[in-house]
């Protein structure tokens, strides 16, 4: 488990990756907003913790910029005690909303009771993650916001990597009733699944085309 704190003052920071150190937990710790936004799209992470009084934007902001691409535990620790920051803070998605000083033991059960709650992923190769309780993909920790039939069809080609799946065979396995559409169909969504997966890794291409069968995923 790798936990990412976003705190600019280093005595508190240096307190938060000891205490969670001592847990058995995996920490990076960033100072700045963006550099945090950066992290979570290069590296995979179970859990933020995320202060609001940040140098080059508000904590809020940042907040909102993560559920827009993930749905990764949030919790803020912030000296901010106000009732509206605290309703505004878990409005915007944070799970959970925890007031400095605070006790790192008391912490550290709290961020395990989060992770705790969190549906079981099924890790894949190249960064993929399959969750399959809350019917989503996410790939580096990013989620890759996938209609339904776009996720039961990368489902099935990153269960059987190297296996080739014909259009007739992914319909019947994706859609509910496949005779009602066009194989081509098939075709569509592969391209916007590549689509997606693109603006998270320019370079990743693991979706093969197999001229005449169908399609796979080649790790």
């Amino acid at each position: 488990m790798k936990i990412l704190i976003v705190e600019d003052e280093p005595a508190i920071a240096d307190t938060l990756v000891y205490a969670l150190k001592t847990e058995g937990l995996e920490t990076d710790w960033v100072s700045t907003g963006n550099a945090a936004l950066e992290s979570l799209q290069n590296d995979s992470h179970q859990l933020v913790l995320l202060d609001i009084g940040l140098p080059d934007m508000s904590g809020f902001d940042v907040c909102k910029s993560i559920r827009q691409q993930s749905n990764i535990p949030i919790i803020f620790l912030t000296s901010r005690t106000d009732d509206i920051d605290q309703i505004l803070g878990l409005e915007l998605g944070a799970d959970d909303y925890v007031t400095k000083p605070f006790s790192p033991r008391v912490l550290t059960a709290r961020i395990r009771s989060r992770l705790r709650s969190q549906p079981t992923p099924k890790q894949s190769a190249n960064g993929f993650t399959l969750d399959h309780e809350g019917l989503r993909i996410m790939l580096n920790g990013s989620d890759l916001h996938l209609s339904r039939y776009e996720f039961r069809i990368l489902q099935t080609l990153l269960e059987h990597p190297g296996r080739v799946y014909s259009r007739t065979q992914l319909m019947e396995i994706a859609w509910e009733e496949p005779e009602r559409s066009f194989d081509r169909t098939v075709d569509t969504h592969i391209k916007t699944i590549r689509q997606k997966i693109r603006q998270l890794d320019n370079d990743m291409n693991v979706i093969r085309t197999h001229r005449g069968l169908g399609y796979s995923y080649q790790p």
